[in-house]
């Protein structure tokens, strides 16, 4: 039997609505899941952070730009419109995939507390609210937004309508792939 990693839950920025209670429980389910399955992470003495360089970065950008399109697909079949890439947004998805598979982490803080806000507000975009799905293993875009539709608390970040943009990071090192998704709106 093989196994296959689950994707960690997303990892929602601050919102001006309230939610249903539904939504909540739902979101508060998934955060334990990925809790349960994250726990055998790696959270030992950790490095500084510092810029990884990417892995064969022509494939990792072409393997990027399928999860954008199976995005925008997604969200106009379900009523959305199409989330356009941003250089800041994918620079700080792809700095976290790299960071991740690098120092051996599988979570939306880096060891050292930075959150997916700081480092969107690190890469210069200035948000208003964001959205952050992460994934390690799937070993093609299909796979990964197969699974990330599959869950309910990943699904709502790409069928977020008021998100506007995206940025998607992939690291292709032998340890994973790892995947980021940054959803934003400024």
């Amino acid at each position: 039997m093989r196994h296959v990693p689950v994707p960690a839950p997303q990892h929602v920025g601050p919102r001006r609505r309230r939610r249903s209670r539904s939504t909540l429980w739902a979101v508060a389910a998934g955060l334990l899941a990925g809790a349960a399955v994250g726990a055998g992470g790696s959270h030992g003495a950790v490095a500084a952070p510092r810029a990884y360089p990417a892995l064969a970065p022509a494939a990792a950008g072409a393997r990027a730009q399928q999860v954008v399109s199976a995005v925008n697909a997604q969200r106009v079949k379900h009523g959305c419109r199409r989330v356009t890439v941003n250089a800041k947004l994918t620079a700080a998805a792809q700095g976290h995939s790299d960071d991740m598979a690098a120092r051996g982490y599988y979570e939306h803080a880096t060891p050292d507390g930075k959150d997916p806000g700081a480092r969107l507000t690190a890469a210069g975009y200035r948000w208003k609210r964001w959205g952050e799905n992460i994934g390690k293993g799937a070993k093609d875009p299909r796979a990964v937004m197969d699974a990330w539709m599959r869950s309910g608390a990943h699904r709502s970040n790409i069928l977020n309508c008021t998100f506007k943009e995206i940025g998607v990071g992939v690291s292709l090192r032998s340890n994973g792939p790892w995947w980021t998704q940054d959803f934003a709106a400024r």
